[in-house]
């Protein structure tokens, strides 16, 4: 079993930002979406301090937030990379059964990536995910770059701290069609 404390803080900026964001557009009542927990079992405590110091996590989890845009579900994962390039391993297999599966409800599933060396954000589509995905399950790169993905999905930040990705939302919708 993985451990808890083994993954230490990575991430965790772009989530507090997707927080903010979410608890913006939750207040304007334009999307109420939910980050979901992931369920662990505290193996040590530390009573004085009041802190889980080791847990195991009981299942896997699904994806990293869940809800709905004006009538439209979503699910989507927020990930980063320190470099260009974006390695699937950072992707579960049942992270992609599910968003899939999320798809074919009539849902809108994606990822937010995080490029840290770039300082760019992007919202890469389901269809794109599983693009590369297949690629490396027919023995291509288990790997993509961010030049491979889609400038029109780059998303604005504002204040450091908003990750506006409702017109993105919107844009993957019109690309449906």
């Amino acid at each position: 079993m993985p451990s808890w404390n083994s993954r230490g803080l990575r991430g965790s900026m772009l989530e507090e930002a997707i927080n903010y964001t979410n608890e913006k557009y939750r207040r304007e009542r334009l999307a109420l979406v939910q980050k979901i927990p992931t369920p662990i079992t505290p193996m040590e405590i530390d009573r004085e301090k009041h802190h889980i110091t080791l847990a195991y996590f009981e299942q896997k989890s699904t994806v990293d937030y869940i809800g709905n845009v004006q009538g439209v579900p979503v699910c989507f994962d927020a990930k980063e990379c320190a470099t260009d390039t974006f390695p699937l391993q950072n992707i579960h297999e049942h992270q992609m059964k599910f968003m899939k599966e999320f798809e074919q409800q009539q849902g809108i599933a994606f990822l937010i990536i995080y490029f840290s060396s770039a300082g760019i954000y992007f919202y890469v589509p389901y269809k794109d995910v599983e693009v590369f995905w297949e690629r490396a399950a027919s023995g291509g790169r288990k790997s993509f770059r961010r030049e491979e993905l889609d400038t029109n999905y780059i998303l604005k930040v504002s204040n450091q701290v908003f990750i506006h990705y409702l017109d993105a939302i919107s844009r993957d919708l019109d690309d449906r069609e």
